[in-house]
């Protein structure tokens, strides 16, 4: 399973173009970006599933860094502010990790 199987290749590529400098990435920018707050719970579901690459059933913050990699291999990793940000956004019950829920509610929000 890899995320192109849910999101176009050119969404993508335009996502990944448009936050290409440091600092400039914005997550509910980029999930409306590659088209993802379009998509259904079940797919919505699926990208969370490859974004917790531990499979501990959150994305915590090392894998929130490498997130835009995920997308295409040679994208860069997110900033330091950036991923604290990414965390502080989607993070709603302030545990330090994005679980399902927060995820899907951020996704839902863009």
């Amino acid at each position: 399973m890899a995320i192109s199987d849910f999101l176009a290749a050119s969404d993508i590529t335009s996502a990944i173009s448009a936050c290409k400098a440091k600092d400039s990435f914005s997550p509910k920018a980029f999930f409306k970006a590659v088209g993802l707050s379009k998509k259904t719970p079940t797919e919505i579901e699926n990208v969370f599933k490859i974004l917790d690459q531990d499979k501990s059933g959150f994305i915590e913050q090392d894998e929130l860094q490498l997130f835009l990699q995920n997308f295409s291999k040679g994208a860069r990793t997110l900033t330091a502010a950036e991923t604290r940000s990414f965390l502080k956004e989607g993070d709603a019950d302030g545990d330090g990790k994005i679980g399902w829920e927060e995820f899907s509610a951020l996704i839902k929000s863009s």
